[in-house]
């Protein structure tokens, strides 16, 4: 296997001018260019990416950090990065917070990324005042995901969650429901973020847009998951006289609702209508009604955003499947307003008009 070694031997230079010749440095006379490319060429001598990026005080990898990587939408987006990533020639840095106070402030408060990474993507990561302090000393760039926090000079990818909530509910009153309940995001989940204030609002919204008055009693806060969609609905089964509708923040939710619903003898949707919002995996299986988020396409394309100020010669297999982006026609720019892509109603069986009484 041909080494630089090899290249400088046979052009008579050394092995610092071979590597400033061939990353095109302006240091390096034409003549002596000229010498080094020849020689490479004659060796079919190819130079090692991540050896290139290192000689030019880069990492080639990127930081991914997500709350809980066992979640669909984490999981699939932190799929899409690497996807997109390994196309361009980075590597991927995976850290997951996993609720554990110790490696959150390691990774985000402390220069434990310095010098070890190129840029930062943070997925559905809320940040502390010092945590912001501490990235933004770090002078990376960096793109979030679903964040609830502004990062200065970051762009963010997200989903518009106060219409995605005023949609799902506004199909259950189109149905004829008024009796709705929400399950909403517990404000101490650390997954919770912002996303279920705003989901919430876009729920109370369409409700007063109906002329109907928010009931507090048909609003339960619980964990982004199935068991506490569960917990939830068992709760407010327990309140006295059901909902004819259950808005649920998340799909998960939504699953757990199904199965209290089940396990208390009413029929979805004969008896409760269900909707929630992601569009997960397991949605068509269970025939539940959603609104659909492109967490994939949100992973797509804040790596293609990050790697433009990176400098990185990105691959584009993904023509087509980018949805054209709302906020600004300037990636990666500092002043680049939060990039927001559309959702859509996905209606399937779980969600049917009131039973007549």
């Amino acid at each position: 296997m041909t080494k630089i070694d090899d290249v400088a031997r046979l052009a008579g230079v050394s092995t610092a001018t071979v590597s400033r010749a061939l990353r095109g440095l302006p240091t390096v006379s034409a003549a002596t260019r000229r010498r080094v490319l020849a020689a490479a060429e004659q060796l079919q001598y190819a130079v090692s990416p991540s050896a290139s990026r290192l000689a030019g005080g880069k990492t080639g990898t990127v930081a991914v950090v997500v709350p809980r990587i066992t979640r669909w939408f984490f999981g699939t987006v932190v799929e899409a990065v690497e996807e997109y990533l390994h196309q361009s020639g980075y590597d991927l840095l995976l850290y997951n917070l996993g609720g554990r106070e110790q490696i959150r402030q390691r990774v985000l408060r402390t220069a434990s990324l310095h010098k070890r990474v190129d840029a930062v993507i943070l997925v559905a990561t809320p940040l502390r005042p010092p945590e912001v302090t501490a990235l933004t000393a770090l002078d990376l760039p960096g793109v979030t995901i679903s964040s609830g926090t502004v990062m200065p000079g970051w762009p963010c990818v997200r989903i518009d969650d106060v219409a995605a909530a005023r949609t799902a509910t506004r199909h259950l009153l189109d149905l004829g429901h008024t009796r709705i309940a929400h399950i909403s995001g517990d404000p101490d989940d650390e997954l919770a973020f912002t996303t279920h204030l705003d989901r919430r609002r876009g729920y109370q919204a369409a409700l007063r847009a109906a002329g109907i008055r928010p009931d507090p009693s048909l609003d339960v806060e619980s964990q982004f998951t199935i068991d506490g969609g569960n917990r939830a609905t068992a709760e407010l089964l327990a309140r006295g006289e059901p909902p004819t509708a259950i808005f649920a923040a998340c799909d998960e939710m939504a699953m757990g609702a199904m199965t209290a619903l089940r396990d208390a003898g009413l029929r979805v949707p004969q008896d409760v209508s269900v909707i929630g919002i992601d569009d997960h995996d397991l949605a068509k299986v269970l025939g539940l009604s959603t609104i659909a988020q492109p967490a994939a396409e949100q992973g797509l394309l804040a790596a293609r955003i990050l790697l433009d100020p990176l400098g990185a010669s990105t691959v584009e297999p993904y023509a087509g499947r980018l949805p054209a982006p709302r906020g600004g026609d300037a990636p990666g720019h500092p002043s680049v307003p939060p990039v927001i892509l559309p959702t859509r109603l996905v209606v399937r069986e779980s969600t049917a008009p009131p039973r007549a009484n």
